[in-house]
């Protein structure tokens, strides 16, 4: 009788397993811009979503429509690159596809919490970032009811794991300063009076380690760099580059695309931060940044068309969801 119910147990078991379908095995890269279908001049925020369920907010900027878009669901981790206002979050649009791509609705402000800390507070996500960031955040948190310790620090050669997906900061060239709005009062207005921004330390790009074996570079707003061989390529040998290229704030695209082809050499690349319209009917744009930037670039290149979920493989290949024109 036993041995007739252990047989029968494990025949239902392997019934249930062989009906379950197959657990998603890529990463999900989901842009979160301005304009549905486009990439606009305001784009920063992706949602990458790994494997095991675990959802992580990059850069929200002003293009997430505050903690409650309904683009957002569950946000488990939030990274910012560094504190500009269209990274952090100082103002956002009233609501998706507000405004135009070249124009993006900015009329909801978020000073003095910021974009970032709103949605923190929101959905209880960690918020990880570098330097000397994570004071700053853990003092917003902690002045609006929430709790400081999901500020986490992951400083230069290091990482913290959460959800099971791996983080570790690495360098970014590129200013850093945080603008005396967010700091309010006299101290605030006494700094803005005299034209100086709070200091939180270096700039910051991200690598990410995913349950299925990608490694994702995330560049932040960077110029060149020789980490970007020696640590991005050599040491983490990420596979996935989300690389700014918008030139005069950032990288320009002869520039990213050195970066892209000499330095990290990734098997694919997500563009970012266009300052421009990038396309138009969700079309790359003649003549523009995007284009130049995809041209110059020896392996593929893919526009972050907001609302449209890409996947990659642990290999870095694209498997569902990528435009390159």
């Amino acid at each position: 009788m036993n041995r007739s119910i252990k047989f029968m147990a494990a025949a239902a078991a392997l019934s249930a397993l062989l009906a379950t379908p197959a657990l998603a095995q890529n990463v999900k890269v989901t842009p979160l811009g301005g304009i549905d279908g486009e990439f606009c001049a305001q784009d920063r925020a992706l949602i990458f979503e790994d494997p095991n369920g675990t959802r992580i907010l990059y850069d929200p900027g002003r293009t997430v429509a505050g903690a409650t878009d309904p683009r957002l669901g569950k946000i488990d981790i939030l990274l910012v690159s560094h504190m500009h206002g269209d990274h952090l979050g100082n103002a956002h649009n009233k609501a998706p596809n507000a405004g135009t791509c070249a124009s993006p609705d900015m009329s909801v402000s978020d000073v003095p919490n910021s974009n970032a800390v709103n949605i923190a507070l929101a959905k209880k996500s960690k918020i990880v970032t570098g330097s000397e960031m994570p004071p700053f955040f853990a003092a917003k948190l902690k002045a609006l009811g929430g709790d400081p310790a999901n500020s986490m620090l992951a400083r230069f050669g290091g990482s913290v794991t959460v959800g099971g997906v791996r983080i570790a900061t690495v360098t970014a060239m590129h200013s850093n300063g945080v603008d005396p709005e967010y700091i309010g009062g006299e101290l605030g207005k006494s700094m803005k009076d005299a034209g100086i921004a709070g200091d939180v330390g270096l700039a910051t790009g991200y690598v990410l380690w995913f349950s299925n074996g990608l490694v994702a570079y995330l560049s932040g707003d960077t110029g060149v760099t020789a980490d970007q061989e020696r640590v991005v390529r050599d040491l983490y040998k990420a596979k996935l580059a989300v690389m700014n290229m918008g030139d005069g704030f950032t990288t320009g695209p002869a520039e990213a695309a050195f970066v892209m082809n000499e330095l990290v050499k990734p098997a694919s690349v997500i563009a970012s931060h266009a300052n421009e319209v990038g396309t138009v009917g969700g079309k790359v744009r003649p003549g523009s940044k995007t284009e130049a930037f995809i041209k110059a670039v020896k392996v593929p290149v893919y526009v972050p068309l907001s609302g449209i979920a890409m996947e990659f493989t642990s290999t870095g290949a694209c498997a569902a969801g990528c435009s390159t024109n």
